[in-house]
């Protein structure tokens, strides 16, 4: 008969090269927090009252356990010795005659401390227990977030003279290198310019400074379309803005509210 199945085929011997340590499956049924949670288990667990604890059958069962660990983990079960120890003591305590004290009342119980200490860890343990019931962050419950997109209102930089001025200079300086000699007399309406700018500004948002000037038409033509870009400023029809310091000089027609 097989023992087991490898890859699909019948396993009748087992490998002599497997090795299964002795503790490599462990069930642990009740795990302790130390000493004091085991008595505490032990006391509970059979209903005993723990202001009349049965030492001898207590100390039996405390006992049994710590043969069992020792086995296992020598350097866990040193500190259930020394309650173990703890115990016989008290045990052999209250088998002693029991004596007065100076002052005539009778001695303290022996399991007195032992009793004080049970009961404070275990006000503690219930403590504990209550404040893990409560909703905790990660494991009960997730902390919400959302995103609010705010739109925010584009504020442009004022147009500094000093820009506007190197701006006009550029303009200028572009219009001087394609100058013809040509003289010639030409009549030139500031008002004419000004509906001409306004339209080239109706049939899109923004502008380029440099954009509204012609340089092949000559430095006439330059000044009086520049003035009447500065009477259209003037009366509020344009605004002139950037982005930010050293950038492009845009026109676009004022907002005008509806």
């Amino acid at each position: 008969m097989a023992f087991a199945k490898l890859y699909g085929e019948p396993l009748f011997k087992l490998p002599t090269d497997l090795y299964i340590p002795p503790d490599a499956l462990e069930i642990f049924l009740e795990a302790f927090q130390g000493p004091l949670d085991l008595l505490l288990y032990l006391i509970r667990k059979q209903n005993f009252n723990i202001l009349d604890i049965p030492m001898a059958q207590v100390t039996r069962q405390y006992l049994e356990y710590v043969d069992q660990i020792r086995v296992r983990n020598l350097e866990l079960a040193a500190e259930y010795l020394l309650m173990a120890a703890m115990l016989i003591e008290i045990k052999s305590r209250m088998l002693l005659p029991v004596k007065k004290v100076d002052t005539g009342e009778e001695a303290e119980d022996p399991r007195a401390e032992l009793v004080r200490r049970l009961l404070e860890y275990e006000q503690m343990k219930l403590a504990a227990q209550q404040i893990d019931t409560l909703p905790q962050l990660g494991r009960d419950y997730l902390r919400a977030q959302i995103f609010i997109e705010q739109n925010m209102v584009t504020r442009w930089p004022d147009v500094n003279v000093v820009d506007l001025q190197s701006a006009w200079a550029d303009v200028l300086k572009r219009a001087k290198l394609t100058a013809h000699h040509t003289i010639s007399r030409e009549e030139l309406s500031v008002r004419e310019h000004m509906t001409g700018i306004l339209r080239r500004l109706q049939s899109s948002r923004f502008v380029e400074f440099a954009d509204l000037f012609d340089p092949s038409r000559g430095v006439p033509v330059l000044v009086v379309n520049f003035i009447a870009l500065l009477e259209l400023a003037k009366e509020t029809l344009i605004e002139i803005t950037q982005a930010e310091a050293f950038a492009p000089i845009y026109v676009r027609l004022a907002y005008s509210p509806a």
